[in-house]
């Protein structure tokens, strides 16, 4: 029996456990969910989407599910300190697929600002949830989303009134924990109202070696004058997987800024798709990786420009060593009648042995005349020439090397806009380009002994 058919049985033989455990509101959905992953299947590598990556190899493992909802006994905020000196932040803990917060960091938001699980906010904003939930994640084009919102228990919701300025940076840690292999569905829903603003950052982190599979959806609906900075960092283990889709549709005259870091995987798929549905809106998309044995990061973005006069910016890097592999494909689609586009797509990677691979696919499609559209691809290695320069002033070969590599990353780095973070980030860089940032745990943290200690 496949791996389809086995989680559609699951499925069916559990429904009232599922159910029982989560939401009205999401399970509202689930049905047409269902129906939908079973007209497509899991994805293959025969769809371009996910030529790189063997999705149906991943459902096939033998995974253990917490549709039970089985807690584990254990404060997050005991049990974990952020590695960013000095990180003034609302810090917020999703463990697998259960949210954690305190009073504390929860007073520190601003009135009328909600972060909560989605099963909280059903029972206590169930007009929010019904306009948005699942309204911006389609699950008829990508099988995994289709899985996730027919599987997904409960998440994180963020919602912010209004008007209203979120000053500190929301932080939301993503602490995946178990002691056996693990497959976790992940949902997160962010509202912005008009004129609102949110800085949003989450860390992914893995405590326990085994194997995991996390997929992730994550919704975003950003209003009119609105501004939203997500940034993501990962930093897990070589037995993480991580199935992510992103789904933003933007307002007016909004602003959108999504930043992605990758420094330890194992194997990350990370999908962006952005709809400017209001004139004037506009949207950054940034991500770095750094690579090596044999991780893997595959980057897929889609920008459409559904109305005049809104801009779109992409700027993706990776650095590849050893037998890493890395691909990116974006495509910006301009419809008919959004004329005064514009839109910029680069994206550039550095090779840095004959075993790393990059795969690399720009594109645009464009039914309008009166536009400014660009895009740009390059994998190379590092200057020769420049590293020539370099040794010539007196600098060791592999102190320029690393010195390129940091300057060629800086690009992405540059543009966070949370000054603590972007300080670390560069340090973390520095790091893991000389080897020594190492997939380790954090010493006297609870989280990371063994569940059967």
């Amino acid at each position: 029996m496949g791996a389809l058919q086995t989680y559609i049985d699951l499925f069916n033989a559990n429904r009232q456990l599922i159910d029982g455990h989560s939401a009205g509101v999401l399970n509202d959905v689930r049905d047409e969910a269902l129906a939908q992953l079973a007209r497509q299947g899991f994805p293959t590598r025969k769809a371009e989407e996910y030529r790189y990556v063997d999705i149906e190899a991943l459902m096939a493992h033998d995974y253990g599910l917490n549709l039970g909802r089985l807690g584990m006994q254990i404060d997050p905020y005991r049990a974990f300190r952020c590695s960013v000196p000095h990180m003034d932040s609302s810090l917020l803990f999703q463990v697998n697929d259960t949210f954690y917060a305190n009073d504390k960091n929860l007073s520190s938001l601003p009135n009328g600002v909600v972060a909560c699980s989605l099963i909280e906010a059903a029972a206590k904003y169930p007009g929010l949830l019904q306009r948005h939930y699942a309204r911006y994640a389609d699950g008829t084009r990508d099988g995994m989303t289709a899985f996730n919102t027919a599987f997904a228990q409960d998440g994180l919701f963020l919602y912010v009134p209004a008007g209203v300025q979120v000053e500190k940076p929301v932080q939301v840690v993503n602490i995946l924990r178990s002691n056996v292999d693990l497959l976790i569905n992940r949902r997160v829903l962010v509202v912005l109202e008009d004129g609102a603003s949110l800085r949003l950052l989450t860390c992914d982190h893995t405590t326990d070696d085994v194997q995991f599979l996390a997929t992730q959806v994550i919704e975003a609906y950003v209003g009119a004058n609105a501004s939203f900075r997500l940034y993501e960092m990962e930093e897990t283990r070589p037995r993480t997987h991580r199935v992510s889709n992103l789904y933003v549709h933007q307002e007016a005259d909004s602003r959108v800024l999504l930043g992605g870091i990758t420094l330890n995987n194992g194997l990350t798929r990370n999908q962006t798709e952005v709809r400017l549905c209001g004139q004037g809106a506009e949207a950054d998309l940034l991500g770095t990786a750094v690579s090596d044995g044999r991780q893997m990061v595959d980057t897929r973005t889609f920008v459409e420009h559904a109305v005049p006069r809104c801009t779109s910016r992409q700027l993706f890097k990776n650095v590849l060593n050893g037998e890493a592999t890395g691909a990116f494909a974006g495509l910006v689609l301009v419809r008919p009648g959004a004329h005064h586009t514009q839109s910029d797509q680069t994206n550039r990677n550095l090779c840095l042995t004959p075993q790393a691979r990059m795969y690399t696919q720009p594109q645009l499609e464009i039914y309008n005349d009166d536009v400014q559209c660009n895009h740009g691809a390059a994998i190379g290695q590092l200057d020769e020439a420049a590293l020539f320069y370099m040794q010539q002033r007196g600098i060791a070969r592999d102190e320029a090397r690393l010195l390129l590599m940091f300057a060629f990353v800086n690009e992405v780095i540059d543009q966070i806009d949370i000054p603590m973070l972007k300080d670390r980030l560069h340090y973390l860089v520095e790091q893991r380009f000389r080897g020594q940032l190492a997939q380790r745990e954090c010493p006297g943290c609870d989280l990371c002994k063994p569940l059967n200690d």
